[in-house]
């Protein structure tokens, strides 16, 4: 592996984020965790702490490395001070716009050989790094939620990114004991471009009355022996999430069969976005929680 990178800088430190410090600073590599909101680094070292006690309980982690890997991390409010990392992860909002203002803010602290990463789910690779002043070393690292628990990265090349980068990566997500693909820089790219529409269809099947929440996530469990029933895993991915990709794929390839569903549209404008605000299309101020529909 590129011998420079020992300081991965991480932006957001919501669920994504945090998740992709833990797996990191565990593989004892140093970790600037940045995020604008104090609220947000002040919750993330507790989440972080829960999860490395989860890891202790399956046997992932010797209980005595936990001040070890806390301390590798630091809660960074100012971004400017993430220019010292030699790898930054972008793990920000599905949000285009938000993305760019990010990598703008972040480039003239930057070191000339760091690379940038997006764990962006869906947006062009090669759109987001033309908007840097190195899409050379500039690649798609999509780590899969929750980032501890999931075996996959997937690594996403755009047009310019270099064999080094590319390479440097590979040997990075193999060191910290996941697995990589490659995907081509497609809407979506592999995982989600066929995820999502099956997880639209099933809002779809919804909508139209074929079933009810309960009805079509307990056939997808036990008929198709699927961890999680679609609805369920949409509220766990955050509907809004959802619904970028699905956009994403729509204007992308401009397909109808990858159309959002309304009903979809509609959680996300009524502000129901699933596990993370607690109403989605299921009730989780109940326990267990309840269909909405």
């Amino acid at each position: 592996m590129n011998k420079t990178i020992q300081t991965v800088g991480i932006i957001g430190a919501g669920q994504m984020g945090v998740g992709i410090a833990q797996v990191i600073s565990s593989s004892g590599l140093s970790v600037f965790l940045h995020d604008n909101s104090s609220d947000a680094l002040s919750s993330a070292r507790e989440t972080i702490l829960r999860g490395l006690g989860n890891a202790v309980q399956k046997g992932k982690l010797i209980e005595e490395n936990i001040p070890n890997v806390l301390e590798r991390i630091r809660f960074e409010p100012r971004i400017a001070e993430l220019g010292k990392c030699d790898l930054i992860i972008e793990a920000a909002t599905e949000d285009e716009v938000i993305k760019h203002n990010i990598f703008q803010a972040l480039t003239p602290h930057l070191k000339s050989n760091t690379i940038l990463t997006s764990n962006t789910s869906s947006i062009s690779i090669t759109r987001l790094a033309a908007q840097t002043d190195r899409p050379d070393r500039f690649m798609g690292c999509h780590f899969m939620k929750p980032a501890p628990r999931m075996q996959l990265v997937e690594l996403v090349r755009g047009i310019a990114t270099s064999d080094e980068t590319s390479e440097t990566l590979k040997a990075l997500v193999n060191r910290i004991g996941k697995t990589s693909t490659n995907s081509e820089d497609f809407p979506a790219f592999i995982v989600n471009r066929i995820l999502m529409p099956m997880i639209n269809e099933g809002i779809y099947a919804l909508y139209e009355g074929v079933g009810t929440v309960e009805s079509i996530d307990k056939s997808m469990r036990l008929g198709a022996n699927h961890p999680m029933g679609p609805l369920e895993l949409a509220d766990f991915i955050g509907l809004d999430t959802c619904l970028a990709i699905m956009n994403s794929l729509h204007d992308g390839l401009a397909d109808t069969k990858y159309r959002p569903c309304p009903l979809l549209v509609k959680y996300v404008e009524a502000n129901w976005l699933g596990k993370k605000n607690g109403m989605g299309f299921y009730n989780y101020s109940e326990n267990p929680p309840k269909p909405t529909r």
